[in-house]
């Protein structure tokens, strides 16, 4: 009896989680979720980094050829450009707050998770060549690494960086001004 109890518990604890977090709003640890906003990723990214570019996310990487640095290694305050897919048809985007290694890094983003702002969300460079064409972004709802590998375009680097501390202190307010369409 004492073995199905122990068997259980984690499983039930499991299931909970995610909605747990979503309905506190917040947890702890890798990924998670954050602040409730109706805001999109783009305008979102925009307000955080100051980065003068519009429309889709997949069209930024173009926008930024000849007026911003592009790169394929990741910088604190650099934006993380995503492909579009089937399942991002706009393509997405996401800044960088962390390096944790040359194939891990945490970004803050708005609506990965639908109508959520996520600060310090892991994401695993997949790629075989290790030049972050492929990733894969943390799944907070469900507590672990998305299976999902998504195609980038790379890392599109604002004319001022901003480090993390920054970034966390402009996170109100880039999704005030998201939010406000400005």
């Amino acid at each position: 009896m004492e073995q199905q109890f122990r068997g259980c518990l984690p499983l039930v604890t499991l299931r909970l989680l995610p909605l747990i977090c979503l309905v506190l709003g917040a947890c702890g640890g890798p990924g998670a979720v954050g602040s409730a906003a109706a805001v999109e990723c783009a305008p979102f990214a925009r307000a955080l980094t100051g980065v003068p570019l519009s429309g889709a996310a997949a069209d930024w990487w173009r926008q930024a050829e000849g007026r911003l640095r592009r790169a394929r290694k990741p910088e604190v305050g650099s934006i993380l450009v995503f492909r579009r897919s089937s399942r991002l048809p706009d393509g997405h985007v996401a800044v960088v707050s962390q390096v944790v290694s040359a194939r891990r890094i945490r970004v803050m983003q708005a609506n990965w998770v639908h109508h959520r702002v996520t600060e310090d969300q892991p994401v695993i460079d997949v790629s075989a060549q290790g030049d972050w064409s492929e990733v894969r972004v943390w799944w907070a709802p469900s507590g672990e690494m998305g299976k999902t590998d998504y195609s980038t375009f790379g890392f599109i680097r604002p004319d001022r960086p901003i480090g993390r501390d920054r970034l966390v202190a402009l996170t109100p307010w880039a999704i005030r001004t998201a939010a406000s369409g400005r």
